[in-house]
Formats: structure tokens, C-alpha cells, sequence
């Protein structure tokens, strides 16, 4: 059973997603992280300062800090695995100071950087994100089935107007072509409203569409997952959660009792501080953060094992594969990882621990890329942070 629990304490928001009583996700926020939070947001934008060695422009969008976009982020979007950059385009030939922009917050500032943004305007929904003003679609990799990404694709194409693109989500695996059809009515509905406000509106910058919050956003991704029951102790979000009219989910406003004490959560919540985890094994993996990457070390510990030396160490490399993908998702870690795997001397091995990864990591709400092995026996991926702001 998967239930939301929203904890609010002052201005402390804890935001938990549990299945069967164990932590799955977790969020922390603050009411300086819910109005800092832009990802998402579309705007009309200005052109600023234009800087040419960078191939890139300063954005006024109505914020204290100004954006940045790359000239790639300026031209029409293409398919990158067929098409490429034309090398003789510049940046003063597509932005010219005070030009009017309808931009998209891509990546939210932080305290060294101002926002990335993106004339690439994509829209989520709950089973495709709708691209206006290009023409190509992508499917998930996590969808396998051949047959069934071709019929998706098709059904789309089909369905979307000219100069649409999108992106089929791994929720639209398993629903009729009714809901996906009304999804993408409700999609378009939404571009038509944003896209004639930027036409009626002046030069200014201003917000024209903001987009779900971190709540919301779950609720959405987890719509074809069997989400059963949000608690909150929050009069205010309880409301917010009613205006959403959901069906089939029980809202419910528990204000008598401490919620993270009610579901044994607060043991949980200490432990993702830990840099040192330990396996049921006896082994144990640390994680380490940069700002680079995060690299995250396996360790065969107090495990000796029963056999030989390699399937010792397959053993503790498998339950550490198994725990990694949990606490990517419990940590929202983003970015490059880099994962130190006891050497394994099979190639078989090697084999099936990459495999076990991509399998488990298909659990994760977000887009990962798992690389595999480099020369130097080191696990490659990426991982697209659910809540950037929250997470520097």
C-alpha cells in the first residue's frame, strides 16, 4: 500500500512517500524552498547582456537573479540523435537585446549561478510531457516491449497536432488510449491558455504558468501506481488536496497526533544522514557527496561468507546494488554516481550486477542512465534530481 505523509511542523515540511510502512521518498522543505523553488515555471522573458565567447545570453525574467541560455537552449528543438548543431550559428544571430522570449526555468539558481532557461517548453502530464513547437517523440527505456513502445508511439502521432512533439512516459505502459488521449486534450488545453497570454501580454517579464510543487508532482507520477492515502497534519494542505478533487485517493487531516511518531519515521529520517550504511550481510557502503559527483563505496565488512572469495564478494556487491538504488531515491541524489564495487574477477558477474541495477533502478520515479562498467572497474550513471531546489 503506498500513502503520503505531509508533516508539517512551523515551517518545516516534511514530505514522505511510504509503502507498506517503509520510507520510499523523502523531502524536506521550508517556506523559503516553496517560493524559491522556479523549476518548471514559464515566463516571458528579455533578453539581456549577450556574451558571444559563451554562445549564451542573460535572460530577465522577473526574478532578483537573471537566467542563462545556451544558444542550443535558443533554436528550435531537435531530435540530438539525428540531427546536429549547424556549426556556423551564432548567438547574435538568434537573440538580439530586449527581444521578447517565452522561456522555461530548467534548472533553478543557486548562490553561485542564476536559473538555466530554455525556450524548449515541455509540459508533464500524467502520461506523456508535451513539447510544442517541435515534431519528434521518445518513449521511456523503461518501457521494453518493442510492439507496445511502436503502438504508443503511433496512437501520439496520431492524436497530436502538427508541430507537437512528446515524451511517452513509463505510466502510459499499461492504460487504455482513452486516458492518454485525455491527457493530452488536457496538455494541449494548457499550452493554448499559456501560449495566448504570452501573445496578448506586453515585453515585460512576468510569470505566465507555474508549474505542480513538489506534492503535486507526486500525486501526478504516481497516478497509475495505486496511491491509496495522504495524511497530513496541515489544515492548509488538506485544503489544497481537496481543491485537486482526486479520486480514489482518501485525504485525510490528522492534527491529534505527531505523524512522523505515527509511522515510525523519525529512525528513518536519522538514518539518511549517515554517510555509513550497513548491509543485512554484514557488509556496508558509504556515500559521498562532491560537487562534481557522488561517489559511493562497497564494502565487504564483517562478511566473510560460506564459499569462495567471488561469491563472497557477488553476494555483498548484490545486496549493495539492491540498497543503492533505495537510497538514491530516499537521498534524491542527482548527477553523475560513481559506484566502487568490490573487484569482481567474472565477467558473468559483472554482467548480472549491471543488470540488477538497471532493474531495480526501474522502481525510480525519475530518468537514470546507467553507463556501466569503465576501464578502471568503476560504475558509471546519472540520476535526474525529483526536487532540485531542495538539493543544492
Amino acid at each position: 500500500m503506498l500513502e503520503l505523509i505531509i508533516n508539517k511542523n512551523k515551517d518545516l515540511e516534511n514530505i514522505i512517500l511510504i509503502e507498506n510502512g517503509k520510507m520510499m521518498e523523502h523531502y524536506i522543505s521550508t517556506e523559503e524552498d516553496r517560493k524559491r523553488r522556479l523549476e518548471g515555471n514559464i515566463y516571458i522573458g528579455q533578453v539581456g547582456d549577450i556574451i558571444h565567447g559563451m554562445q549564451a545570453a542573460f535572460v530577465d525574467f522577473g526574478e532578483e537573479k537573471k537566467g542563462f541560455i545556451h544558444l542550443k537552449d535558443a533554436i528550435p528543438q531537435v531530435d540530438e540523435t539525428k540531427e546536429k548543431l549547424d556549426p556556423s550559428l551564432t548567438i547574435k544571430n538568434v537573440l538580439k537585446p530586449k527581444q521578447k522570449l517565452l522561456i522555461q526555468i530548467k534548472k533553478d539558481s543557486d548562490a553561485k549561478k542564476g536559473a538555466r532557461v530554455s525556450t524548449h517548453i515541455s509540459i508533464p502530464g500524467k502520461f506523456i510531457v508535451l513539447m510544442p513547437n517541435t515534431s519528434f517523440i521518445t518513449i521511456s527505456q523503461k518501457i521494453k516491449d518493442d510492439a507496445k513502445k511502436q503502438e504508443k508511439i503511433s496512437f501520439i502521432k496520431e492524436n497530436l497536432p502538427d508541430g507537437f512533439g512528446a515524451i511517452i512516459r513509463t505510466s502510459a505502459e499499461k492504460v487504455s488510449q482513452k486516458e492518454i488521449k485525455k491527457d493530452i486534450e488536457n496538455l494541449l488545453s494548457k499550452w493554448r491558455e499559456i501560449e495566448s497570454k504570452f501573445k496578448k501580454s506586453s515585453d515585460q517579464p512576468k510569470l505566465l504558468w507555474k508549474s505542480e510543487n513538489i506534492v503535486e508532482k507526486m500525486i501526478t507520477d504516481l497516478s497509475t501506481k495505486n496511491l491509496e492515502k495522504i495524511t497530513t497534519n496541515s489544515e492548509e494542505e488538506y485544503h489544497n488536496l481537496e481543491k485537486l478533487k482526486l479520486e480514489n485517493i482518501a485525504i485525510v487531516l490528522d492534527q491529534e497526533t505527531d505523524l512522523l511518531s505515527k509511522y515510525d519515521l523519525e529512525k528513518q529520517i536519522e538514518k539518511l544522514e549517515n554517510r555509513k550504511i550497513w548491509l543485512n550481510c554484514g557488509g556496508f557502503i558509504t556515500i559521498d557527496k562532491t560537487e562534481a559527483l557522488t561517489a559511493i563505496d562497497v564494502n565487504t565488512g564483517k562478511f566473510t561468507g560460506n564459499k569462495d572469495l567471488e561469491s563472497t564478494i557477488f553476494k555483498v556487491n548484490k545486496e549493495a546494488t539492491m540498497e543503492i538504488a533505495k537510497q538514491l531515491r530516499l537521498r534524491d541524489i542527482g548527477g553523475i554516481i560513481v559506484i566502487d564495487y568490490i573487484d569482481m574477477k567474472s565477467e558473468e558477474n559483472k554482467e548480472k550486477i549491471e543488470e540488477l541495477l538497471k532493474e531495480v533502478l526501474k522502481e525510480d520515479r525519475t530518468k537514470t542512465q546507467v553507463e556501466g562498467f569503465t576501464k578502471l572497474n568503476l560504475m558509471e550513471l546519472t540520476r535526474k534530481h525529483i526536487c532540485s531546489h531542495l538539493n543544492g
